[in-house]
């Protein structure tokens, strides 16, 4: 997760003279950085920016299951009781298993067909526990056996889910950048002060779906499908600057 960040510190040079000096490739530039304040346009800030990266992978916190009843009667009381019995043995089996009313939909459809009345009933359940939602699916496979169409689990994450990835993706970003320009002031002999800019440069997102199926497929061999639970992961680069302070200068 902690990525390589690039480091720019600026720290105040002897007097009428400037410096540049780098430190290989790979490290830290330093640099005279003049900048002044609208108080005091003979101070010069001392500062150093770094950046920072880290990634955040989230499972699914969320997976909706479809089940459907249907029935053909030759009166629409018929129909319809044989379909009502069941979608209650349904919607019974939901709420025993933590299924509330707000993430349930159900759907009924009458129509005829010569003399006989067809009967079309779907029940749409949203589940946060995964649990609970396989054993919902086994236990009306197995009460109404092939009276009852129970569909393949389809996984999703949440709103509220997505947010909280993207959120710890940039804290964590600005954790790793905190983490550098600490040991890059301590490297010049300094204190690090409060922060005097952070802003968030490029965030991503992609899906792990496809590596996950190939996996499975490797592993499981010739079993069953099984359903796949996605995984989403979010990366955020920032670049932040610290005030650098003198560790030998005395507070006031």
């Amino acid at each position: 997760m902690d990525r390589q960040s690039r480091v720019f510190a600026a720290t105040q040079p002897a007097a009428g003279r400037e410096y540049v000096g780098n430190v290989n490739e790979q490290g830290p530039e330093v640099r005279a950085v003049h900048r002044q304040s609208p108080g005091n346009y003979g101070n010069r800030l001392r500062e150093v920016q770094v950046t920072g990266a880290a990634e955040v992978c989230c499972p699914a916190d969320r997976v909706s299951v479809r089940v459907s009843v249907g029935s053909s009667k030759d009166s629409v009381n018929e129909v319809t009781n044989s379909v009502s019995r069941r979608l209650e043995y349904i919607l019974q089996t939901v709420r025993q298993h933590g299924g509330s009313d707000k993430d349930t939909a159900v759907r009924r459809f009458l129509h005829r067909e010569a003399d006989q009345y067809n009967m079309n009933a779907e029940v749409m359940v949203t589940f946060s526990d995964f649990e609970n939602m396989e054993q919902v699916c086994s236990v009306l496979l197995e009460k109404l056996d092939k009276s009852v169409c129970v569909g393949t689990p389809q996984f999703y994450h949440s709103a509220e889910c997505l947010s909280q990835m993207r959120r710890r993706a940039c804290v964590v970003a600005v954790e790793n950048a905190q983490q550098k320009a600490c040991e890059v002031s301590l490297l010049l002999g300094q204190t690090l002060g409060p922060p005097i800019l952070i802003r968030e440069e490029e965030t991503k997102e992609w899906r792990n779906e496809e590596e996950e199926e190939e996996g499975r497929g490797q592993s499981v061999g010739s079993l069953p499908h099984l359903p796949c639970t996605p995984t989403i992961t979010a990366s955020s680069q920032v670049s932040v600057s610290f005030s650098l302070r003198d560790r030998g200068r005395k507070k006031v």
